[in-house]
């Protein structure tokens, strides 16, 4: 959970003249899912929506995001109220199917990052095409050598996850290269 002290509190950095604009994403439940994709029916009828069935797959709907990241790994997302309901419903899956539901929401948090400079934004320190990644997709990646979970919501917004001791890393390299595009470097 994200509290007071936490380095991103109340940051953000946006503006009207903002080409760019990252912000903290509200603290929320977050999960790592594993289970065999021959269960991924279960598993979505616990979720209550189905689980995107490919790697790089994101469905998101009633506050909650869930992304295929792995060939049998889930990272979900729901509004922090939930979490408690949310690990009661795969503690009764454990019953008949075999997975393992691990709270990480005390080690992420989320950045938004948004604006028609996002693409460049996030260009700027991760190796793939970030222009190619198709919107309502999701992948692990690497961002300055670290690991994030990335999730494209829109065309111009993204989500990045990344673990709590990583984020004012994170955090200052994107506010640095935000302020380059605002400068025109």
């Amino acid at each position: 959970m994200m509290h007071t002290h936490h380095p991103l509190v109340g940051r953000a950095l946006t503006g009207a003249q903002t080409r760019v604009s990252i912000r903290p994403v509200e603290d929320c439940a977050r999960f790592i899912l594993r289970i065999d994709p021959q269960n991924l029916t279960a598993a979505s009828a616990v979720w209550g929506a189905n689980l995107p069935p490919v790697i790089g797959g994101l469905v998101a709907g009633s506050g909650r995001i869930a992304t295929c990241i792995g060939p049998d790994e889930w990272y979900l997302i729901a509004p922090l109220v939930e979490r408690d309901v949310i690990e009661s419903a795969f503690a009764e899956l454990y019953a008949t199917t075999l997975h393992s539901l691990v709270d990480v929401g005390h080690r992420e948090v989320g950045i938004a990052v948004e604006g028609p400079e996002a693409v460049l934004t996030l260009q700027a320190s991760i190796a793939f095409d970030i222009a190619a990644m198709p919107v309502g997709s999701g992948c692990r990646t690497i961002i300055d050598r670290v690991q994030i979970i990335l999730l494209r919501e829109g065309q111009d917004r993204f989500r990045v996850e990344v673990w709590h001791s990583f984020s004012d890393h994170v955090w200052n390299l994107l506010a640095g290269i935000c302020r380059e595009i605002e400068l025109g470097v």
